[in-house]
């Protein structure tokens, strides 16, 4: 048997924690190795391997499983399904190129409303992404682009491939672009909702996702759900900081899971824990036992995000020796009515931030969802004081930041005991504009220790 993950070499992430939390265990899929190439595969970039893939795929489980080389070159392909005990191993110098024709990752069964991941497994066990090379969305042929956040250049880029223009010209979708590929639904506002993830492991227990580079994706990069004892070590998610929805690593709904040594770079969330409504037949429901350490986020919307969902309810989160630089906000707590749970037990300490364009610290319980072509003035409250959120049981130690429009900002909701519990310690804050903003009528948070100072720039 190959150890494909040994729990045993990451006993030290769990050493002197605050709260007692399950570890990830160990799993092994075995020996059997065998390549693309012996399945019909052709690295050359313009041959499409989706068959390939699901030959070598079949093959190995037949025997048992085993780990696929995809060796170097760049292999076009349409969605790879994982399937027990199979580990994806991609070789330094390979790049696995999703094909940027959408029709391609079309649910054929029709079970879905958004089209198929790059890479997925539902209700799989013992499954694996290693090596040292990329998987790459081809996002750019789904992801609509904000006017605002391009530059003038990049802007007439988008235009000279076609597309179509909404908003009074602020917003470009690629719709009938010159590439040739055919659309999929009948307008882009309906083909922008079959935008899907890289990855997306549903219903899954031990994964190991390690070493790889993945970017570009169409949505979501790396995005684990219902699943149980999860590894992500030493990957890198990059897309341009533009990139709608681009949310790096996003753990939804996950129970003993493990983030470490790993790079981000994204247009949306870096490191996001998220909690929806419980499903009766998921493997697991809300998010536990996860421990992130050892990480470092540059561009993101959030270094470390909870929400906008955590309506099953989150705890025993630990975050420790993390690096956030030039992230809109460092650690970043948002939710609302129609998408709160109780989140608790969260333990923060050992961060280092700077260049933060908003908030290092924000809590916000008045969070709205607004995707590409929302319309703020449709936006409807909230009729029914449900799934309202909680957040209690939060220690934010030992966090240095150098650059921040506000150090530490925090608004619950007048009425409800949204915030309370909330403890920020021995940590110094360097800010533009605004120290300390709490709402102390909705937000009960406790300072100790704690220095800002204003200063005239970020930089």
């Amino acid at each position: 048997m190959v150890l494909t993950a040994n729990a045993g070499d990451y006993a030290k992430y769990y050493q002197n924690l605050p709260v007692e939390m399950k570890q990830v265990a160990d799993f092994d899929i075995p020996d059997n190795t065998v390549s693309l190439t012996d399945f019909g595969g052709v690295g050359d970039g313009v041959t499409l391997n989706t068959e390939a893939f699901r030959k070598a795929i079949s093959a190995l489980t037949k025997k048992g499983g085993g780990r696929l080389i995809v060796p170097q070159g760049v292999w076009l392909t349409g969605p790879i399904v994982m399937k027990d005990n199979i580990d994806l191993h991609i070789e330094r110098n390979a790049i696995v190129m999703m094909s940027p024709d959408k029709s391609l990752f079309l649910d054929k069964e029709g079970k879905s409303s958004r089209c198929e991941p790059g890479i997925k497994a539902s209700k799989r066990k013992n499954i694996a992404i290693t090596g040292e090379g990329i998987v790459d969305g081809n996002g750019a042929q789904w992801r609509p682009v904000k006017r605002g956040k391009v530059s003038d250049t990049e802007w007439k880029r988008f235009l000279a491939t076609g597309g179509v223009q909404r908003q009074k010209g602020e917003l470009w979708y690629p719709w009938d672009v010159e590439a040739g590929f055919p659309n999929i639904e009948e307008t882009p506002e309906a083909q922008e909702k079959r935008r899907q993830d890289l990855v997306r492991f549903t219903d899954c227990e031990n994964v190991l996702i390690e070493g790889v580079t993945f970017q570009n994706s169409p949505r979501f990069h790396v995005h684990p759900c219902n699943s149980r004892n999860v590894i992500i070590d030493g990957i890198t998610v990059r897309c341009p900081w533009n990139a709608q929805n681009g949310d790096a690593i996003d753990i939804s709904d996950c129970h003993q899971v493990l983030i470490v040594n790993s790079i981000v770079d994204a247009g949306d969330d870096g490191l996001c824990m998220k909690s929806g409504k419980t499903k009766p037949t998921a493997l697991v429901n809300g998010c536990e036992d996860i421990m992130i350490q050892d990480n470092t986020v540059f561009h993101a919307h959030g270094g470390f995000v909870i929400g906008s969902e955590d309506i099953t309810g989150m705890k025993r989160i630990v975050v420790r020796q993390c690096r956030f630089s030039g992230t809109d906000t460092g650690l970043r707590f948002k939710s609302g009515i129609g998408r709160g749970g109780k989140t608790e037990a969260i333990h923060i300490s050992d961060i280092v931030m700077n260049d933060i364009t908003d908030e290092a610290i924000v809590i916000q319980c008045d969070y709205v969802d607004r995707p590409a072509g929302h319309d703020a003035s449709k936006e409807k409250k909230a009729e029914k004081l449900e799934f309202v959120p909680e957040f209690t049981d939060i220690n934010i130690n030992n966090v240095v930041c150098y650059g921040a429009a506000t150090a530490i900002k925090a608004k619950g909701i007048e009425g409800l005991n949204c915030i309370h519990g909330i403890s920020i310690s021995n940590s110094t804050f360097s800010y533009t504009q605004e120290g300390v903003d709490i709402d102390a009528a909705t937000a009960e948070v406790k300072l100790e220790n704690v220095r800002t100072e204003k200063i005239s720039c970020q930089k």
